[in-house]
Formats: C-alpha cells, structure tokens, sequence
C-alpha cells in the first residue's frame, strides 16, 4: 500500500546522524543524501526525512506515528536505547508487550530530535 513515507526536520545533518544509528540497530544502510533529503530505502520501502520545502519550520505531526518493524524484542530494545542515548525522548509507556485482539507485540515507543513519534514493533509468534 505504500510506497514510502516522508517525515520533516530542522536540521538534517542532525537526523541523518539519529536515524542513521538508529535505524541501523535494525539492519538498515545508512541514508543517502540528496540535495535537503535523505533516504533510507529496502526492499519493503522507504524511509526519507527532508527540510520543508515551503522555507517554513518542520512540525511532528499530532496524533502520527512511523512504525519500524523488528526482527526481535530484543532488537527493539537496542533501537530504543540507540535512539534514547542520541537525543532521542521516551514516550507512551516503557517497551514492553501490549496485547490487541488476542495479538501480542512488543512495542517500543520514542520521538525523535525534531518531535516526531516512532515505534519499533516485533509480533510474538502466536502460542
């Protein structure tokens, strides 16, 4: 359904430095730059943080989150802890498993430099 999504910053050579280590953690190729963007790209889509270019301020969008997916719980409590120790802020509740629908997962929530909400999430195999 998509194709990729794009997030704003006021300073990208802070972001790339974030979302370089903090994507990382869950195997990703460091950004490719191109003119205010950058590119994180797989082979399930992309990922890309860019400098408005309206010349206005970027803002983290109320009530949006991007999702990661993990390979593990543990993978991502180090993206939590990777985000966390490079500036990074905790949100929502500590990473842990939260149950919908008979679902688990293992949430881990942060907001990045510029306020913008993420979630590494790993699906439990179903008992």
């Amino acid at each position: 359904m998509f194709s990729h999504i794009m997030i704003g910053t006021n300073d990208l050579d802070k972001a790339k430095s974030f979302y370089d280590k903090l994507l990382g953690t869950l195997g990703v190729q460091p950004a490719v730059v191109d003119r205010h963007r950058i590119f994180y790209r797989t082979k399930t889509g992309t990922f890309s943080v860019s400098i408005p270019i309206d010349g206005r301020p970027a803002t983290a969008a109320n009530g949006g989150t991007v999702g990661f997916t993990a390979a593990s719980a543990e993978e991502a409590d180090a993206w939590h802890a990777m985000g966390i120790a490079n500036g990074g802020t905790t949100c929502e509740d500590p990473p842990g498993i939260r149950e919908m629908g008979g679902v688990k997962m293992y949430l881990a929530y942060l907001r990045d430099l510029d306020g913008n909400k993420l979630c590494a999430l790993y699906r439990l195999p179903r008992a």
